[in-house]
């Protein structure tokens, strides 16, 4: 459309260029024909006579002719009279023919109140211009039969325009259609929709691009579900990892992370991919670890502490990420929970240590009153006696540790093989407390029970038993003369709690973590005055889990302490 305006407007000013050279052309051949008769009369200039015979040939061809003196003085007009006509010597034609060139000029006249087209040229007498003759016709002619030709053209342009518009529209829809199908083709395929198919258009061109975008859906399709399968392969393998992985890239930022490392962190999942490792951990040892094995390449392993509801040490081990083009592209953190494991460690050097010296103790004594009686030169028997009661205490009680450590030994080893049986737990109770009666005579102690007869648990009857005296020989040694132990029995929906009171002389909070530990002791002194080999809460603590129980304590300093012995129902 734009094209067909520009054409006719670009018709349209040559057609009036070509009808306006026409006009002059016809306008100068008039001007011929009046020449000769004007140049007999024009020097000396007749006015008169010039004035009739412009009004005479201009009115019978409808030309308006004018002559002009050089000095811009009209001499004749067919249209005016020119005595009243102004000097024309100011007039763009008049000027070019005064000076011997053919003058043409379009503007409006004020004389005939309209345009008007002006053709002058040079009236010569002896190679001298002597006048101008000026012929002129109105603009009005040439508008008109312009106008007429526009609107031939207009409608023209229209028709064809209508035409062309037809055409565009059927070419376009036939070209536009298969393009739309394709693109609905892609929109499926960004969606996802792999599956979906293209049909093959009519054109062989947008046919060969349909089969190319069916096959590449398809090899896309088949390349996803390969990527998909080793993700979730991928996945399936960190997710079920014991251990935490952690993968970050060369400016420290977590790429990938799986649950277990999550969990060790203490941080939600989701939101710890794309942080940087410092700020999930503020850890100055692992972030050391991290930096030298991204600086030097090296694999690192160390453990590391961190304070989350409590103390947790995690052994890493970092070792460089690397490309199939063996760039190095981050670092990979494995973390081990081995919190467990180093208390272990800690209790298993506890251990031996407090072994070597609970041994050793005796083996020193016995060891020393040996050599004295060895190197006697001569024996009173009152202090051989003496002597010899000493190394029998100190052998009784190395015999006491070795036989409680093979009792704990066996309880560990078979406690997956107890037998048990559905019993009052009152009669236990009961046998018990009549083993440890002596000694709670001695010190004038009365032991209460509180317990129905018909509650039963399920227990290993000797075993229980030997749980019960220890906590109970445990409780008399820490309780005052002529003070109480008491004995509650608890059943509820879940389980069966039996609690131990005293009011002795109770336990500093600092002790109760490690209670249960072997060898531990709370007040060395105190407890080897009584005897005691530190095992025996050792080996109520395993006899109870041998039983799926578990053991606690509660103690106040002064006022006593109380053991309780919980047994699922």
């Amino acid at each position: 459309l734009v094209s067909l305006l520009a054409a006719s407007w670009y018709t349209s000013n040559s057609l009036r260029h070509f009808f306006l050279e026409q006009a002059t052309s016809d306008l100068l051949a008039r001007g011929e024909l009046v020449k000769k008769q004007i140049a007999r009369h024009i020097f000396p200039p007749n006015p008169v006579l010039i004035d009739v015979i412009c009004k005479e040939i201009g009115g019978s061809n409808s030309t308006r002719i004018t002559v002009i003196l050089p000095n811009g003085k009209v001499v004749g007009d067919s249209e005016n009279n020119p005595l009243k006509m102004d000097n024309h010597s100011d007039r763009p034609e008049v000027i070019s023919a005064t000076s011997g060139q053919t003058g043409t000029s379009i503007r409006f006249s004020r004389t005939l109140q309209q345009s008007m087209l002006y053709v002058a040229a040079p009236l010569k007498i002896n190679g001298k211009v002597k006048a101008v003759l000026r012929t002129s016709i109105p603009l009005t002619h040439i508008d008109n039969e312009l106008k007429s030709i526009q609107i031939k053209i207009a409608f023209g342009g229209l028709f064809i325009a209508f035409l062309a518009s037809g055409a565009s529209l059927y070419i376009s829809r036939r070209i536009s259609r298969p393009i739309e199908k394709m693109k609905q083709g892609a929109e499926h395929f960004a969606k996802g929709d792999l599956r979906y198919k293209l049909l093959a258009p009519n054109t062989k061109e947008m046919a060969s691009l349909a089969e190319a975008m069916n096959k590449m859906a398809g090899q896309l399709e088949k390349r996803l579900k390969t990527i998909t399968s080793q993700r979730n392969e991928y996945e399936a393998v960190l997710s079920s990892m014991k251990e935490g992985v952690i993968a970050v890239d060369m400016e420290e930022h977590i790429i990938s992370i799986n649950q277990t490392a999550s969990n060790m962190l203490k941080c939600n999942l989701i939101k710890l991919k794309g942080k940087s490792i410092q700020e999930v951990v503020r850890n100055r040892k692992l972030h050391r670890l991290i930096m030298e094995t991204l600086s030097m390449g090296k694999t690192i392993e160390s453990d590391i502490f961190l304070q989350q509801n409590g103390e947790k040490i995690l052994n890493v081990h970092t070792t460089l990420l690397v490309d199939a083009a063996e760039k190095r592209i981050g670092t990979v953190v494995v973390l081990n929970d081995v919190t467990k494991l180093r208390h272990l460690e800690n209790m298993r050097r506890d251990f031996v240590a407090n072994v070597s010296h609970e041994i050793k103790t005796p083996l020193t004594a016995i060891k020393g009153f040996v050599e004295t009686l060895v190197t006697a030169e001569s024996y009173n028997s009152k202090e051989t006696k003496h002597f010899l009661t000493i190394i029998e205490k100190h052998v009784n009680r190395l015999t006491a540790i070795i036989e409680d450590l093979l009792q704990l030994s066996k309880i560990e080893k078979e406690k997956d093989q107890i037998q048990l049986e559905e019993i009052p737990i009152k009669d236990i109770i009961e046998s018990s407390m009549q083993l440890c009666r002596t000694k709670a005579k001695k010190k004038k102690i009365q032991i209460k029970l509180f317990c129905e007869d018909s509650l039963k648990v399920k227990i290993d009857p000797g075993l229980f038993e030997q749980a019960v005296v220890n906590l109970l020989d445990n409780a008399i040694k820490y309780s005052n003369d002529e003070s109480k132990i008491h004995i509650d029995v608890i059943m509820t929906d879940s389980e069966t709690i039996i609690n131990f009171q005293d009011f002795g002389t109770g336990i500093s909070k600092k002790h109760l973590p490690r209670l249960f530990e072997r060898f531990y002791r709370a007040d060395t002194a105190r407890s080897r005055k009584f005897g005691g080999t530190g095992l025996g809460l050792a080996i109520v603590k395993h006899i109870v889990h041998a039983h799926q129980g578990y053991v606690t304590v509660d103690s106040f300093l002064g006022k006593g302490s109380t053991f309780s012995i919980h047994l699922p129902r």
